[in-house]
């Protein structure tokens, strides 16, 4: 082998590695001229240095993936219905939140730690974390468990589901806080297990108190001594839902209803809750009071509630 060859191999690669050291040298002389540009127009030298390594809390969009945010608060179970395989989402009515969708994931499994604390007529209290769509329930404590002893007795079992859909179609936006109806609802399904203020009542009364002030809470309160319409002291011997109310003779339109003055003295006082008055009422008062309370309810909720059928009167 003649040492041609070899000899033009070494002198490129001296060349070679000369361009690469030219390189170097040029780039050394580019970031001192840099420099002394940076002291002249005063800006900070970390304009030119390497970037160095961000954390995943400095970036705002790494930070919302791993730290998901979360909140608490106390609500009761109005229903639930299934979700995938072992899902279900739970719509809630809480203190500070009003009304919650959200998803509890595995409770319908056997394993589940929480999926019978998730059931109707449950009063929680509950962590949840924030999701994209639905939150997500990731704690439960059970606060009261109204639905056991309901499920012991028919008539007041009917009467809170009547309360559970009430409460549903009442609070129609969800995170919007309602404080008075959440209140309410928890009162009312304490009063059908462990009675009122004043004694034990009749599921029925309990439950026609608590859908005239729903429906008071809601915009919709009845006048049972004034007349609805132009607002004449009463007592009035007529009733029309229509109008709001108890209606003078002036005032009552064709078909208008004429119930007895005790009805509507029972009815004025469910609406207050004074239930000292509602001692020894006759059955059929409190009847004609139940008729005149359903049919007030049906005409400004637009529909029947399909639980109201269910209720023995």
């Amino acid at each position: 082998m003649s040492r041609e060859p070899v000899l033009g191999y070494l002198r490129g690669a001296s060349t070679a590695g000369m361009g690469s050291r030219r390189t170097c040298l040029t780039d050394t002389r580019l970031r001192l001229r840099l420099r002394l540009a940076t002291r002249r127009l005063a800006l900070p030298e970390s304009w030119f240095t390497t970037p160095s390594f961000t954390s995943p809390r400095e970036l705002g969009h790494v930070r919302d993936n791993i730290e998901v945010p979360t909140y608490r608060d106390e609500a009761v179970v109005l229903r639930t219905h299934k979700l995938g395989e072992a899902d279900r989402i739970i719509t809630m009515l809480s203190r500070r939140h009003g009304k919650i969708r959200a998803v509890a994931k595995g409770v319908r499994r056997t394993t589940s730690k929480f999926g019978a604390r998730l059931e109707p007529f449950s009063h929680i209290d509950l962590q949840l974390a924030v999701g994209h769509s639905l939150d997500v329930i990731t704690q439960v404590e059970s606060l009261d468990a109204f639905g056991e002893p309901l499920t012991e007795n028919y008539p007041a079992y009917t009467a809170g589901q009547v309360m559970l859909e009430t409460a549903d179609r009442l609070v129609v936006e969800e995170s919007e806080p309602a404080v008075q109806q959440y209140l309410l609802l928890v009162g009312a399904l304490r009063a059908l297990n462990g009675g009122t203020s004043d004694g034990i009542r009749p599921p029925t009364l309990i439950l026609d108190s608590y859908l005239l002030r729903a429906l008071a809470i809601a915009g919709y309160a009845p006048s049972f001594s004034a007349c609805a319409r132009c607002g004449v002291a009463g007592p009035h011997r007529a009733f029309s839902a229509a109008l709001g109310g108890a209606v003078c003779e002036r005032c009552r339109p064709a078909g208008a209803a004429r119930p007895a003055p005790e009805t509507l003295a029972l009815l004025g006082a469910l609406l207050e809750g004074r239930w000292p008055d509602t001692r020894h009422v006759p059955d059929h008062v409190a009847r004609e009071a139940s008729g005149l309370t359903a049919a007030f309810v049906a005409w400004h909720m637009d529909r029947n509630l399909r639980s109201l059928a269910h209720v023995e009167r």
